[in-house]
């Protein structure tokens, strides 16, 4: 059955939300660089670490109420404030840091940040499900992925230079006016959207565990929940934290680093790229399943390469499976997931990612001072095999859609009055 012709793509919608999202991303990269470069010069080390749990603790917080609310007042409400709220903060912090230097506002800055970023986190990965159904889908996340690939590697220089020329306004400026590029995008996104009705007795505080309860009843939410974990948690070490110490344990020089991640975000950004074409071409199985068993096999082979050539070759080949099987998770969640509890699910889904990171360098950080740095990594590959099983056994349950469908079929209908 052609789902396209039954749902036809706003592909202009699509247009302005990938868009207003490449550039609100390269002005949050640009900023968050700058931000980072100026604690460094006003408190060194303890500044940035201030810095980063501000920015990131609540943002995290506000992850599980985030999808209760987009759930509630829906993502248009939700997200015409949010962005609104964060280009007006942007801009004053301009105005303020434009005539001190000092720490306090900057962490004011990140903390009240973090709460509208985390609001509105899942209330835009709502955005893509409710313009794009069927196999389009899977097109819609790659391309969506692809800007957030590309957002870094433009984002970082850029930040680094309006810092080298000017000051951290002139940064604030810039995201202030990147958000404002944004609002202007989602104005057009949101055209038409309605706030959901009410559900009776169904408060905010309630709903925030709407998320985890999908979990506990979808077998297959589950299973991908956990297939992302396990890919999140095994690659966040690696990527932050031991690749430097390996690179600096085998004398290959800093620059190594640089050469290893951009060639793993080369491969990435391509094979999204290509996604974006022929994604619903490919079969899911592959895209999800042998894409994530030939990551973690790579991930444990980083860790064994004896030069900076074949361990840039490994990089580039892991990047180029990530981009397509990061949107695949994406898409087959969202297929699962309630159409009236998508923002629940999103949550989810995005603590599996960000509340990730500062697990995975806690606990392998811990373990590496035991095992040795290579040794960790290994078992960082071993775990990160648990991904495709678990996302075998996600394939092996029926979406929820599916569900309700024959549910609906096997119940009679009722005679007219």
């Amino acid at each position: 059955m052609d789902t396209t012709a039954q749902h036809p793509v706003p592909w202009g919608r699509v247009g302005s939300l990938v868009g207003g999202q490449a550039a609100v991303q390269l002005g949050s990269f640009a900023l968050l660089i700058a931000m980072n470069w100026t604690a460094v010069q006003l408190g060194g080390t303890g500044a940035v670490t201030l810095l980063m749990l501000a920015a990131t603790v609540p943002r995290a917080l506000m992850l599980i109420f985030g999808g209760a609310v987009a759930d509630t007042l829906g993502p248009r409400f939700v997200l015409l404030r949010t962005t609104t709220a964060r280009v007006a903060l942007l801009a004053a912090g301009a105005v303020i840091t434009a005539t001190t230097e000092s720490l306090w506002p900057l962490v004011v800055i990140a903390l009240i940040e973090g709460v509208l970023l985390g609001l509105a986190g899942p209330a835009s990965g709502v955005l893509l499900p409710m313009l794009v159904r069927g196999d389009q889908l899977a097109r819609a996340n790659s391309l969506y992925a692809m800007v957030l690939r590309v957002a870094p590697i433009l984002g970082a220089p850029t930040g680094a230079f309006l810092i080298s020329v000017g000051e951290l306004w002139l940064a604030l400026a810039a995201g202030a006016v990147t958000g404002a590029i944004w609002l202007g995008c989602l104005l057009h996104v949101t055209h038409g959207f309605r706030r959901p009705e009410p559900e009776p007795g169904a408060s905010l505080i309630k709903r925030s565990g709407d998320g985890f309860r999908l979990l506990a009843g979808h077998p297959r939410l589950r299973w991908m929940f956990l297939a992302s974990l396990s890919l999140d948690m095994a690659f966040s070490w690696p990527a932050e934290v031991a690749l430097p110490l390996l690179v600096s344990e085998r004398g290959w020089g800093v620059s190594a680093v640089g050469v290893v991640l951009a060639a793993f975000s080369v491969g990435a950004l391509g094979s999204s790229a290509l996604g974006a074409v022929l994604a619903h071409r490919i079969p899911m199985y592959v895209r999800l399943v042998v894409t994530g068993a030939g990551l973690a096999a790579g991930i444990l082979v980083m860790a064994l390469m004896p030069s900076v050539v074949s361990l840039t070759a490994v990089a580039a080949a892991v990047g180029l499976l990530s981009g397509l099987n990061g949107p695949a998770i994406v898409t087959l969640y969202q297929e699962a997931a309630p159409e009236e509890r998508m923002g629940a699910a999103m949550s989810t889904l995005a603590l599996a990612g960000i509340g990730t990171a500062p697990v995975s360098i806690a606990v392998f950080s811990s373990l590496s001072l035991v095992l040795g740095v290579q040794t960790t990594w290994l078992l960082c590959g071993t775990i990160a095999f648990v991904s495709p099983l678990a996302a075998v056994l996600a394939l092996r349950h029926p979406a929820r859609a599916r569900e309700a469908e024959q549910k609906a079929a096997d119940t009679p209908v009722p005679a007219a009055a």
